[in-house]
């Protein structure tokens, strides 16, 4: 730190109570005096009060009455033990938490770990699906934080190097009294100054025209004023500049960092472009705090940590070690960066937040920090659907309108509509949604239409029409693709085809889309048979290419060494990735070689394993309405997703839902044999074979032709 006994105006003695602060604390002080000046002000006398007092008639005393009995009479609200969808008219009548941290559903690892890190001033980083909670929990423990006394930091210049700004801190509050005190400090000097120097310029301008010399005396007057103007010291150069301002008894601040460039997350020095000639700007006064000062004693929230720079979160590991952080230019072309202040203090508790792919793009060191000194918490994107969470999703419900605080409450209807809907987004059997940010949405705009209506309340009507309006861009696209490929035929729903097979895929989130895929067999014109796939496949999708080739072997009992079999993916554009169009690409390989065709009124999606066995996967909700709007009657998914299942109730009466478990199951109902019996009793038979009678079926195959 620098001797502060070389800078008298830092360590001026601070004046009483009654007069102005016009320096900073004195050497070695990190808060200033905590008294204030004060007017008296006078309160009016006992008549004057008596003449001012308002007359209150027989009326409105009446008035007030009626509204004192219905504020008794107003029904009391429901707290959330006491909630049962059957005793809601609207959800109005349901009580929101106050406390942020009581707001916050389906996340109770979460909200324990976030209690326990703002008691002890732990670091937290969250990582999960967005829309699941991350920065209101992130407000909620900034609310949590224990009780401190908040600081304002003032940057003063430095006599002896002014490229080293002084750093010091005073209570809350403060700050913007020392800096108001200095200004009118420096004012009142100006002013002396000015006055002078205007007596100065009259007398030489009386005495030029008492001798007759008006034009000597004219061009001495301008020199003098042009000289004195020039050298004057700038008092405002000497006035400190409040960094950091925080309001008397204020709570822990919160910060979002999320997206902030070096500059506004570790604070910069702004470029000053004359540097010399009497023109330049002090250089304290160009030192601007970034969002780790600020968040001094609170909470620094940074979504998506990943993106930063390693440059910019190793300077935040910096912070986060040493509790405080000097100020630079962050431009290396800038003059800027030639400033770099006394440490700055940042000690502020962090919560970093990102996506699954968040780890792989954050610096080690950083992370290491966070789980040595703080907690990692996984958010849950879905909660089981018990009595206990129903409860919670209608309080979510109630709290979201009430925030909003433009749409009209819901009624029972409306409120049961809303948990339907999270049921089929959750996309699993016995569970409801978490991804809240999506169901607020749907809430808002189901409110705006009720609005729109000008009705008073809610209703089922509403949020159904809010279902059909508030679709994804995803959702949208598919329909827009399903319409095209229905008018070109790239989508066939009726009849049957040798190696056509309409597979299922999931766009986006939340919306599906049938997916034509195609299978050719050749004869190889190399050394051994290849199986070719195209259409952007990803890493799994590929993978599951090659497990089909087992499937295939055994359902065919024909070796593929002598083929090349070709797989196409229709319309593809974006990729895919993932297995679960295992069974229609086996399907699709089984009817080419064995020249069967396929029925093209039945769409399938499912994972496969290499035994032949049907796996779950995921988005079947979304596939099946997919398949539904593209005119596809027969669908077969797993057996395991069965329960997965809760399409729109227009969807219903349009399709057959066929689980299956086995390949060959999927084989029975999609092929189209000319004998069916035989077909039927062969894919029993070979289902039956071990590893070694398939071997030996294989070899007798070669040897006999037609075989």
């Amino acid at each position: 730190m620098v001797n502060n006994d070389k800078n008298p105006d830092i360590n001026q003695k601070e004046p009483d109570s009654k007069d102005f602060l016009v320096s900073g604390p004195e050497k070695g002080s990190m808060s200033g005096s905590d008294t204030a000046s004060s007017e008296p002000i006078d309160s009016p006398s006992a008549e004057s009060r008596a003449e001012d007092t308002p007359v209150v008639t027989i009326h409105e005393e009446a008035d007030n009455n009626e509204a004192a009995d219905n504020e008794e009479n107003k029904k009391p609200l429901l707290k959330l033990d006491e909630l049962e969808l059957d005793k809601i008219e609207t959800s109005s009548d349901i009580e929101v938490p106050k406390r942020l941290i009581d707001q916050v559903i389906g996340q109770e690892h979460a909200v324990e770990v976030i209690k326990k890190a703002a008691t002890q001033r732990r670091h937290v980083m969250m990582i999960g699906t967005p829309g699941t909670g991350k920065s209101m929990l992130a407000k909620a423990m900034a609310e949590l934080l224990p009780k401190e006394d908040m600081q304002d930091i003032l940057v003063y210049p430095n006599s002896d190097d002014s490229n080293t700004p002084i750093i010091r801190t005073v209570k809350a509050g403060r700050g913007k009294e020392i800096v108001s005190a200095h200004k009118i400090e420096a004012r009142k000097r100006a002013q002396t100054r000015n006055t002078l120097i205007m007596i100065l310029i009259f007398g030489i301008m009386g005495y030029a025209i008492i001798t007759g010399q008006l034009l000597m005396g004219i061009i001495g007057a301008a020199f003098i004023f042009m000289a004195l103007q020039y050298s004057r010291p700038k008092e405002e150069a000497m006035v400190p500049k409040l960094l950091v301002s925080n309001e008397k008894d204020s709570h822990a601040p919160y910060l979002d960092g999320t997206g902030s460039h070096a500059g506004a997350l570790l604070g910069d020095v702004r470029h000053d472009p004359f540097q010399s000639g009497g023109l330049e700007t002090p250089a304290h006064d160009r030192v601007e705090a970034g969002a780790i000062h600020k968040a001094n004693k609170g909470v620094l929230f940074i979504d998506e940590i990943n993106t930063l720079t390693p440059h910019s979160q190793q300077n935040l590991l910096t912070a986060l070690q040493e509790g405080e952080f000097s100020i630079t230019g962050q431009s290396e072309r800038s003059s800027g960066a030639m400033v770099k202040t006394e440490p700055v203090p940042c000690r502020f508790v962090m919560i970093a937040a990102g996506n699954l792919d968040a780890m792989e793009g954050m610096h080690p060191a950083l992370r290491s920090r966070i789980r040595g000194y703080g907690y990692e918490v996984y958010m849950q994107d879905t909660m089981p659907d018990t009595e206990e969470n129903q409860k919670k999703f209608i309080m979510f419900v109630a709290q979201e309108i009430k925030n909003d605080n433009k749409i009209p409450p819901f009624d029972r209807g409306a409120i049961e509509e809303i948990m339907r809907e999270a049921r089929r987004r959750s996309n699993r059997k016995g569970h409801l949604t978490l991804k809240l940010r999506d169901m607020g949405g749907l809430i808002r705009v189901a409110g705006d239409m009720a609005r729109q209506d000008g009705s008073e309340v809610t209703t089922t009507d509403h949020v159904l029409k809010a279902k059909s309006i508030a679709r994804s861009v995803e959702d949208q696209i598919s329909d827009e693709y399903t319409k095209r490929s229905r008018e070109y035929e790239l989508t066939v729903v009726s009849g049957a085809q040798i190696g056509r097979v309409n597979g299922l895929a999931v766009v986006g989130a939340d919306s599906g889309q049938v997916l034509p895929i195609m299978a050719e067999v050749t004869p190889t014109q190399g050394a051994t048979g290849n199986i070719v796939a195209t259409g952007l496949l990803k890493e799994i999708a590929k993978e599951s290419i090659i497990n089909v080739s087992a499937i295939v072997k055994k359902f065919t009992g024909k070796d593929i060494k002598n083929m090349d079999i070709h797989i196409q993916f229709i319309g593809t554009y974006s990729g895919v990735e993932g297995d679960s169009a295992s069974i229609s690409v086996t399907t699709a390989v089984i009817s080419a070689i064995e020249g069967i065709p396929v029925r093209q009124d039945v769409a399938m999606t499912g994972s496969l394993s290499v035994r032949g066995n049907v796996l779950p996967i995921g988005g079947v909700t979304y596939k099946i309405e997919a398949a539904a709007k593209a005119g596809i009657k027969t669908i077969i998914i797993p057996q395991s997703n069965l329960d997965d299942v809760l399409i729109e109730d227009r969807y219903k009466d349009l399709v057959e839902i066929i689980p299956v478990t086995k390949i060959e199951e999927v084989l029975e109902i999609a092929l189209v044999p000319e004998k069916r019996d035989d077909f039927v009793e062969k894919l029993k038979n070979l289902a039956k074979l071990n590893p070694g009678e398939l071997i030996e079926k294989i070899s007798q195959a070669k040897q006999t032709p037609g075989l």
